[in-house]
């Protein structure tokens, strides 16, 4: 179901020419069609807008995913379907939420004095900066734990400016030295990591502040083994490409997407399970589930040339959504976020129980007491540990295990 419709045969066309997974194939064509398609399709929930650009990461169970070889044939059909596009749009090697904004910048102007005879008469307003017409912006980062770097660093703003890129509002740095702002961007992400950078560069406030959860995570694997690929060109190339164009103009000439009658009702059937909460850091990725979905569906029906999201739309996101809850699931099963927290369940794994003060002594005493108890306190909520009081010659003890 997730393959439905032109997504699925642009993955067909591409599958027999790369090692890349189908799923990273497909998961970058929706990202790439929904970035080119432009700001004005869009669906309302309540007062919140959601337009079609979205963020998809890549990440390879190892350094051979051929997770590049995967984005290549998707860029090389966008280029035949709209060239200027891909020629202009598509950037990478962002190293702050300054040059995110950059790309898609407002015009400025400034006061020019008018001197008549040597005096200031007056005042006129001249531009400065003609600014980024196109509000377009595909950023495509081929080494995504560089990019976690720099967002985790003091005083950065770029996890502050991709949140709200996608969100779809307006993005603006304002500083002593540094004024800068883009109404209406579109800003779409593709990235690319390997699952040992992902757990080792992602910080607790990433996945806290709302960073990683506005990212669908596909996890990607080698496919086959093709020593001598074909060339990625001939009719059925063009033929794909030419039905992606006519597809994008289509899709440009929308605006507000809704759900036919039938697709309402299944949403409405799926809206609970796709609301649930997660704990641990495993939900702390997965909040959006909602916001994807609906996203993902306007894709499928706009490349279907429908106005309306029907049930086949619907189930299609679904399922692309189902396997980015799966790869998270994988790649962090049950971590909880909180460091302290997951040093103790692996102890807790590794033995058959351990008192506060074994825990106390495992940890070094570097950690807190406060520290433990709210660590503790992460996996007794999450339903990972219990505690039972046992009885000794004296005062009562903890013991701690897993659940």
């Amino acid at each position: 179901m997730a393959y439905h419709g032109l997504a699925g045969r642009i993955v067909e066309a591409i599958d027999p020419h790369t090692e890349g997974d189908p799923v990273a194939v497909l998961g970058q064509t929706l990202v790439l069609f929904g970035s080119v398609i432009g700001p004005e399709p869009h669906a309302m929930v309540g007062a919140t807008r959601h337009g079609t650009n979205t963020n998809v990461m890549v990440v390879g169970d190892t350094a051979k995913a051929r997770k590049g070889d995967s984005f290549s044939p998707v860029r090389r059909i966008f280029e035949l379907a709209d060239p200027d596009y891909c020629a202009r749009r598509i950037h990478s090697g962002f190293g702050s939420g300054e040059g995110v904004i950059w790309a898609v910048r407002d015009p400025t102007t400034r006061l020019e004095p008018v001197r008549e005879g040597g005096r200031v008469t007056r005042y006129e307003t001249v531009v400065a900066d003609e600014g980024e017409n196109d509000k377009r912006l595909l950023v495509v980062e081929p080494e995504l734990a560089r990019i976690l770097r720099v967002a985790g660093r003091q005083g950065s703003i770029l996890s502050m400016i991709m949140r709200d890129a996608w969100d779809g509002g307006d993005l603006a740095v304002i500083t002593k030295g540094t004024h800068l702002r883009a109404t209406g961007a579109h800003v779409s992400t593709v990235g690319h990591i390997t699952a040992d950078e992902l757990r080792r560069e992602l910080s607790d406030s990433e996945a806290a502040n709302g960073f990683m959860n506005r990212w669908l995570v596909m996890v990607a694997r080698r496919s086959k083994l093709l020593p001598e690929p074909e060339p990625f060109e001939g009719r059925p190339v063009q033929l794909v490409a030419d039905e992606l164009r006519n597809r994008i103009a289509f899709a440009r000439a929308q605006g507000r997407i809704e759900r036919s009658q039938p697709a309402r009702e299944l949403w409405g059937a799926i809206y609970a399970d796709l609301s649930r909460a997660h704990p641990g850091l495993v939900g702390a990725m997965l909040a959006r589930a909602e916001a994807h979905v609906l996203r993902l569906a306007i894709l499928y029906a706009l490349l279907d040339r429908s106005v309306v999201v029907e049930p086949v739309h619907l189930q299609a996101a679904v399922e692309v959504w189902g396997y980015a809850e799966r790869s998270v699931r994988f790649l962090f099963g049950e971590a909880t976020g909180n460091p302290l927290a997951d040093r103790i369940l692996r102890a807790l794994g590794q033995a058959d129980e351990l008192t506060r003060t074994e825990i106390r002594d495992l940890l070094g005493r570097h950690a807190s007491e406060p520290q433990v108890d709210v660590a503790l306190g992460v996996l007794l909520e999450a339903g990972l540990a219990r505690v039972e009081p046992r009885a000794t010659g004296g005062r009562p003890v903890e013991v701690w295990q897993r659940a």
